[in-house]
């Protein structure tokens, strides 16, 4: 598992913000902390809520919103969904299934698209 974290701009509807990003091959999904939601873009309700299990056993976190961003890595435009995180440790989260669509590769402590 490779962990790497850079500040990266996201830009949506609302405004753009530069968020302290970790992109971790350990995580599926992208997410995004709900105190910088705002600031970008207005959340969708996901409709039925998610249970997302954490690294602690039994631990699940209810997840009720989702957001598309923008994103810049080394001035390249990506985009994907991330999902509206309560109590989320970092500002945004690169999950797994990001860093394949987009072809992102962690490479000791640099990222490379």
């Amino acid at each position: 598992m490779s962990i790497i974290k850079k500040p990266l701009l996201y830009v949506g509807s609302q405004g753009e913000k530069h968020l302290y990003t970790l992109f971790d091959s350990g995580a599926n999904l992208s997410c995004i902390s709900p105190e910088f939601v705002n600031d970008l873009e207005i959340p969708v309700s996901l409709g039925r809520i998610r249970r997302i299990a954490t690294a602690a056993e039994g631990h699940y976190i209810e997840v009720k919103h989702v957001v598309r961003l923008d994103f810049y890595i080394d001035d390249v435009l990506l985009s994907d969904e991330f999902l509206v995180v309560p109590g989320l440790s970092e500002e945004a989260i690169i999950g797994a299934a990001t860093m394949q669509k987009w072809r992102i590769k962690l490479e000791r402590s640099a990222v490379a698209v």
